[in-house]
């Protein structure tokens, strides 16, 4: 069954589609904002264990991990929620992503109540998060954790974004649905504003996706996808 949500007419977000009760669906890019199998498990499968992570955080007094597509926040929710397990006294993560259509509080947590496991993580963001968001959005969530989501194409906010980045999500919709997202100019920004050993994982293995990451400067490894996905692309920054 779909729904269509009744707070779109003269907004600027996304239009969006509920499907299956609280299953998001962009009617712009013809696509779920994630795996219908569960979501959250696909993040820690594909963009938590891609980039090694937690592991990678023992150590590191600051960790800054980049995002193409905040969508409902839930890569962010499921990573602060590992973080908080797993961080020590003294570390600070930094969560960047880069959102053309951010979306809306209730939004946000009407997508993310389907976790009971994220739930505390879903009441602060949600809390937090601005009515319309637009330009950037920085919350400090806690002290030892920062989101920040500039709001505009991924190519502008990559382009001005400080460089430093240990790890990166590449998280747009299906490279046949959004191909900029994916496109050669925006993977060598990305790996331009990486550090060196820095990486990124994504759920996305299409040849062109795989050929961008290399032209762009990164090693890629083909893995084995999430839920019956064949492959999946991750790598490092040599």
């Amino acid at each position: 069954m779909t729904e269509i949500d009744p707070d779109q007419s003269g907004s600027t977000s996304q239009p969006l589609e509920w499907r299956d009760g609280d299953m998001p669906y962009s009617r712009a890019f013809g696509d779920h904002f994630y795996c219908q199998t569960d979501g959250r498990l696909e993040c820690g499968h594909v963009f938590l264990a891609g980039n090694g992570l937690p592991e990678r955080w023992t150590g590191k007094e600051n960790f800054r991990i980049g995002e193409l597509g905040f969508g409902t926040g839930l890569n962010f929710a499921e990573t602060w929620r590992q973080w908080k397990a797993h961080r020590q006294t003294g570390q600070h993560l930094n969560f960047i992503s880069f959102e053309l259509y951010p979306m809306r509080p209730h939004e946000i947590g009407r997508a993310l109540s389907h976790w009971p496991e994220i739930d505390a993580e879903r009441k602060a963001l949600t809390a937090l998060w601005p009515g319309q968001p637009k330009g950037t959005v920085t919350l400090a969530l806690d002290e030892q954790t920062t989101l920040s989501v500039v709001c505009g194409p991924a190519i502008d906010g990559v382009a001005a974004a400080e460089p430093g980045f240990d790890a990166w999500y590449l998280d747009g919709f299906a490279p046949s649905r959004n191909a900029d997202m994916w496109s050669e100019d925006l993977m060598r920004l990305i790996c331009e504003k990486t550090l060196s050993k820095g990486s990124f994982a994504t759920y996305a293995a299409a040849g062109f996706v795989r050929r961008n990451l290399m032209a762009a400067g990164f090693a890629v490894e083909r893995r084995k996808g999430f839920a019956g996905k064949r492959e999946m692309l991750c790598g490092v920054k040599p």
